[in-house]
């Protein structure tokens, strides 16, 4: 596969010497585009963590166009924007989540606002994350697409990074930029791909090799399968009816996927 297929993404500026603190905990969900599923894969993978007993935080980092409480039909009493306007503490702005056993920090929905905090204000956010996330056995950090400035900060200290992808070019084509962008500021990161609305399993292999390929060739990397979750009329009606996939349909194939999928993810630690 030639590079053009993957086209160079630009390079941010250079880290600061000082290392952050990094969460082997936080697990941050991220995508090169939008409309992959991450946040629908956001939400059951918590979902499937919290039934296997692990304490779990879904933390919505979409800072432009967050979206969990929408998924799942909720009205939070505090959100993330209450946090950065002072009005409550991030661990205050944890909500729990009965249906799925497990806690959210919602977003702000329909403002985009979040999205220009400035650099100092972000990593002070991340900082409380990491200090809210010790009282959790994982924290799960839906983020938004892209590569931007808000994004690369907040995936900064997470233990983890699930890139989701679909088998369409031009999310092959972004998360291959999610990828190096990624790999130029943290070279060690733990990287892994999640092939998300696959006809069947062979044809997501097929889509995961087409990514590794890229990153093998012109990263000399290769990211390591998280899982392949199958296209599944049922994720559709459970969006639809603003519930938990893992309620409505538990035992439906994506349903089987992401659960296969989050007992793979703490596994060898």
């Amino acid at each position: 596969m030639s590079e053009k297929v993957f086209p160079t993404a630009s390079t941010p500026a250079a880290a600061s010497n000082v290392k952050p603190l990094r969460g082997h905990n936080v697990v941050a969900v991220a995508s090169g585009k939008g409309g992959v599923g991450k946040t629908w894969f956001s939400i059951t993978l918590s979902h499937a963590l919290a039934r296997l007993g692990r304490k779990t935080l879904l933390f919505d980092g979409d800072l432009g166009l967050a979206n969990v409480d929408i998924q799942l039909g909720l009205t939070p009493k505090r959100d993330l924007g209450a946090v950065i306007e002072g009005q409550v503490t991030l661990q205050k702005a944890a909500e729990r989540f009965a249906e799925g056993g497990f806690d959210i920090i919602a977003g702000r929905s329909g403002t985009g606002s979040l999205a220009s905090l400035a650099s100092q204000r972000l990593t002070e956010l991340r900082n409380d994350l990491l200090e809210v996330a010790r009282g959790y056995d994982c924290v799960i950090m839906d983020m938004g697409a892209g590569v931007d400035r808000t994004v690369r900060q907040l995936v900064g200290p997470a233990g983890t990074t699930l890139v989701v992808a679909t088998d369409e070019p031009t999310s092959l084509t972004d998360a291959y930029a999610f990828i190096k962008v990624t790999r130029a500021t943290s070279p060690n990161a733990d990287l892994r791909l999640v092939i998300n609305l696959a006809q069947t399993v062979p044809e997501g292999e097929r889509t995961y090799n087409t990514l590794v390929k890229a990153c093998q060739n012109f990263l000399k990397f290769t990211p390591p399968l998280a899982g392949i979750i199958r296209r599944d009329n049922k994720v559709r009606d459970a969006i639809r009816n603003q519930s938990p996939l893992l309620t409505r349909s538990p035992t439906c194939e994506a349903a089987r996927d992401v659960e296969a999928a989050a007992a793979r993810l703490f596994s060898g630690s």
